[in-house]
């Protein structure tokens, strides 16, 4: 979890400042301060000092010409959200006086972006595209801290290491590769001290999340693709237990089987024992694997599968089995919805009123639960009534749960946008809308700008004039998302 600047640093920024300027210098002096340090600039200084950064003359190093620079950037995996970064933060930080900047999992500046005034005046301290900002090259900065803890960070003044930057303030959120979990980099912004708001750290960390999503959707796009062109192999099993993986040994589909989510494929193919116990062979295919397991023991011992919908978000949303990602099909996703909304089952008649209304053929129903039920396993959807015997944690149920007992501000920490909103099956739809209407009202009714903004964030919110208006009403003058509102709902007249 990030750990913000103190409240004094609102209250009065520049006071704020010299008292860091005086905890910094004793700390560097051994001697005892007005107060410590927050625990992550502490740690922070504690690493750069052991990696020999200068404290008074230390200066961020450059690295690689434009020439070098426009290869890597074509190569780095945040290439194609860069479109989405410029969205989200480049107007703002124009608005604020600040810079944005993206950097590798290195610290290396590979973009840099903003206002003509501020980034002459980051040239003037090295804050430009070729300069490494890493801790061990420059000392304590949001990047180069935020790549060395993984969370989000921001740095003000004299928290930075080095004197040179004293007179700056950032804000920085980790990029993470959706299918390894590797860093990819940092997203930043940056600029002079008057410019302080404590929402820009969440705004870096939402653009953060945002890029993420972005990866993971383009990530599903390949793994699809991969999983259509595979899909014999796996059809070719006739029924038995086996998988697709990726050539990471990703599960990308499965039939009759659960697995975790990833299989060892380090020996490219033959035999491999399954952290349960059970052996499975591999074999090798264009790209990726197709996974052959014998039936028995493909229950996994009498396990109860736990189930994971988080289906308020865009397209079908994303469904784990015991933490492994289950590629499901829209309508799949519609019957585990309903299913879980009425735990006791539902015959096929009812499912088929509910997928399809007065015109739904409780035939089509069996057959998309027979594909359900090779893909999860029998033991997962039972029959006679249709019901799931797993452990269900479903996004939608805790929303409808924090509209019950939580405060606002809990309710819109699960609720991230409508259910399903691809869906056009009649019961679906009527607990989207209801679910939404519901939220929407918590969030008029609100005076605290956290939740408007956080309703505003959703797909449901975005457009909703509203919202905006009660958001521009609540912001404060100074407060940069104003200024976001503001843009967005010029735009939209």
């Amino acid at each position: 979890m990030a750990e913000a600047p103190e409240p004094e640093l609102l209250r009065d920024p520049e006071s704020y400042a010299r008292l860091l300027e005086h905890v910094r210098a004793a700390v560097l002096a051994g001697l005892p301060g007005p107060r410590s340090p927050r625990s992550v600039v502490s740690a922070s200084w504690d690493r750069s000092l052991a990696a020999h950064v200068d404290p008074d003359e230390g200066e961020a190093p450059f690295v690689y010409d434009v020439d070098v620079l426009t290869a890597l950037r074509e190569a780095h995996p945040l290439a194609p959200v860069l479109p989405v970064l410029r969205q989200m933060l480049v107007s703002i930080a124009d608005d604020a006086e600040h810079v944005m900047i993206v950097t590798d999992a290195e610290g290396l500046i590979l973009w840099r972006e903003g206002a003509a005034n501020q980034l002459v005046r980051a040239d003037r301290v090295g804050l430009s595209e070729g300069t490494r900002w890493s801790e061990s090259a420059i000392g304590t900065n949001a990047m180069g801290t935020t790549l060395a803890t993984g969370e989000p960070v921001q740095i003000y003044s004299a928290e930075h290491l080095v004197r040179r930057y004293h007179t700056w303030t950032c804000a920085a959120a980790p990029v993470r590769d959706p299918e390894t979990g590797v860093l990819l980099g940092s997203i930043d912004v940056s600029g002079p001290l008057r410019t302080v708001h404590p929402a820009m750290l969440s705004l870096v960390t939402a653009t953060a999340q945002l890029a993420e999503g972005q990866l993971r959707a383009q990530l599903a796009v390949r793994d699809e693709r991969l999983r259509r062109a595979n899909m014999p192999h796996l059809e070719a099993l006739r029924g038995r237990p086996g998988a697709l993986l990726s050539a990471g040994g990703r599960v990308l589909a499965a039939q009759a089987c659960l697995l975790p989510a990833t299989v060892d494929v380090r020996r490219g193919g033959g035999t491999v024992a399954l952290p349960d116990g059970r052996i499975a062979t591999m074999e090798p295919l264009a790209e990726g694997y197709l996974l052959r397991l014998r039936a028995t023991g493909s229950s996994g011992g009498g396990h109860r599968p736990r189930l994971r919908l988080e289906y308020l978000a865009e397209g079908a949303g994303m469904t784990t089995v015991d933490g492994r990602d289950v590629p499901f099909t829209l309508r799949h996703a519609e019957i585990l919805t309903l299913l879980t909304l009425h735990p006791n089952g539902l015959s096929a008649e009812r499912l088929a009123l509910q997928l399809y209304g007065e015109t739904g053929n409780p035939v089509t129903v069996r057959a998309e639960i027979h594909r359900l039920r090779s893909q999860l396993g029998a033991t997962v959807v039972q029959t006679r009534p249709y019901r799931l015997a797993a452990e269900v944690d479903a996004d939608f149920v805790q929303a409808r749960a924090a509209l019950r007992s939580s405060s606002p501000a809990d309710v819109m920490r699960v609720f991230r946008g409508p259910l399903l909103p691809e869906s056009e099956a009649p019961a679906i739809r009527e607990e989207r809308e209801t679910l939404t209407a519901q939220v929407r009202q918590v969030a008029l009714n609100s005076t605290d700008p956290a939740v408007l903004w956080s309703f505003w964030e959703t797909p449901c919110g975005v457009d909703d004039f509203e919202v905006l208006d009660a958001l521009l009403k609540t912001l404060p003058p100074a407060d940069p998302r104003r200024a976001a509102v503001a843009g967005h709902r010029a735009r939209l007249r």
